[in-house]
């Protein structure tokens, strides 16, 4: 493919298009336009940020700078003419393009309270908020709640979902009393089922997060030096700060007003592609099959499949998309989830719904397996088991005779559940980096290729640099592989 690439949004699906475009072989400029002012960053790892772990140089992503490319951050897009091919900026620069792709991502949800909507402002904005209460979606909302935690000592989180229970975590890594309001009767109720939810909470609550549930906020008193949220009960909670994790948006504005079909996205089909030929999208704005993503991982998978078909290396690649596994690993609490758990006849003999609880110990485990392929886990809690698990959904292989392995992490006898002892007996196709899908053969290849140290294999193939919690499992490989003749290496 030769011409110009016009890609709407410098995040974390825009960033790795405009890598995998830089990466193939052809004549095409890139034009990467970002209404951010950064950098492209990690938006999973703002966690960790928020808690102190890491400073801002470890958030940003490797850029796609080099011959061919312009990035432009500080720039955004106010108006898409499909029929001239052209995009116009806040800047009033007018870019054509051959191939316009919209990563525009989504924006925090602010919900209509009294004390959050200005007089007559229908729609809140999340940049127009009092000065202790602040939505947590971006850098920059990350430096607003570090700002406002400085010298704070209690913090309200509006939202049990997993965005809020990260901010949550973070606040009280830095030592705030922090409080979560939820309004459904346990939290994270799109991953997690009830019990889950309740060993969550208990959990949260030893690490000094305390969690109000079916609950909903009715109003915000935000003053200088404080912020009051009510509740529907009656109830009043005040605070030093309030943090925002409502939800998300798809930021379809730019899509409508050019005419393409938008519902809750911007609708795309197999290809990625628009209503309109020449116009694609991916990430958190694309809606494909009805459904939109939300994750990183399926974001990366559209912009590797968009870009085989913008450059030609394979124009046949279609995005088909994977079952998620969300994780939520934060300091004290390991969660993983993945797939179906919705309420299915268990009578069926085909079906088995196995589960396991030890609410002191803050774990939880629970499987369901259909004709002996794990179909749906929840895992929370130190359990060795929840690598097999992964990997079992994963790659739909069958399950251990002995469930008990999976459950409580060790098999008959005591041993561990782990089938895979060492790397040495892991397959190949194993996937190691679910946000990038490096299965442990590609590892392999690249040591093979010459890399020699841990930050070397991560260059090369991006395993690690999505929520960073397979970072043990691509040390333990490397290590491995260090300790052996590569020409010896097998899997």
């Amino acid at each position: 493919m030769t011409g110009r690439v016009v890609i709407v949004g410098y995040g974390m699906a825009g960033s790795r298009l405009a890598s995998e475009l830089r990466a193939r072989d052809g004549d095409r400029k890139i034009v990467v336009l970002g209404a951010e002012p950064h950098r492209a960053y990690n938006r999973i790892m703002l966690s960790n940020l928020l808690a102190g772990k890491i400073d801002e140089t470890q958030v940003e992503l490797t850029e796609a700078a080099g011959h061919g490319v312009d990035i432009r951050p500080g720039v955004a897009v106010t108006a898409v003419d499909p029929a001239a091919a052209t995009v116009t900026t806040d800047r009033q620069d007018i870019i054509e393009y051959d191939h316009l792709v919209l990563a525009t991502g989504s924006r925090a949800l602010v919900p209509p309270l009294p004390g959050l909507v200005p007089d007559r402002q229908t729609t809140p904005d999340p940049e127009r908020l009092p000065r202790r209460v602040v939505a947590f979606r971006t850098l920059d909302d990350c430096r607003r709640i570090v700002d406002a935690a400085t010298g704070a000592r209690t913090a309200l989180v509006l939202g049990g979902g997993l965005l809020g229970l990260e901010a949550a975590r973070g606040l009280a890594a830095r030592g705030l009393d922090v409080r979560v309001v939820h309004p459904v009767g346990h939290l994270m109720e799109r991953q997690l089922d009830p019990a889950a939810g309740a060993v969550l909470a208990r959990t949260l609550a030893g690490l000094g997060v305390t969690s109000h549930l079916d609950t909903s906020a009715t109003a915000v008193d935000a003053e200088p030096d404080r912020v009051t949220l009510t509740l529907a009960t009656g109830d009043r909670l005040t605070a030093d700060l309030l943090v925002l994790a409502c939800g998300v948006r798809p930021e379809t504005g730019l899509a409508r007003a050019a005419g393409l079909v938008v519902e809750r996205g911007i609708v795309v089909d197999d290809r990625l592609r628009t209503s309109d030929p020449r116009i694609w999208a991916i990430g958190d704005c694309a809606q494909h099959e009805g459904q939109l993503t939300g994750l990183v991982a399926p974001a990366w998978a559209q912009a590797r499949v968009l870009a085989q078909v913008l450059t030609g290396d394979d124009p046949q690649a279609r995005y088909r998309p994977q079952a998620p596994v969300t994780r939520l690993k934060a300091a004290g609490i390991d969660l993983a989830a993945m797939g179906d758990l919705t309420p299915t006849d268990a009578a069926q003999p085909a079906v088995e719904e196995l589960s396991f609880t030890d609410p002191a110990r803050g774990t939880y485990a629970r499987l369901r397996i259909v004709h002996e392929r794990l179909t749906g886990a929840i895992m929370l809690g130190d359990n060795p088991a929840v690598g097999t698990v992964i990997q079992l959904f994963d790659r739909g292989t069958p399950v251990p005779s002995d469930r008990r392995s999976l459950l409580l992490g060790r098999a008959l006898g005591g041993q561990s559940a782990t089938p895979v002892e060492s790397p040495a007996l892991m397959p190949d196709a194993a996937t190691v980096c679910q946000c990038n899908t490096v299965p442990k053969g590609a590892l392999v290849r690249c040591w093979r290729a010459g890399a020699r140290s841990v930050a070397e294999v991560v260059a090369a193939t991006r395993a690690t640099t999505g929520c960073g919690s397979c970072r043990d499992a691509v040390e333990g490989i490397v290590n491995w592989l260090s300790t052996v003749d590569s020409a010896e290496v097998t899997g």
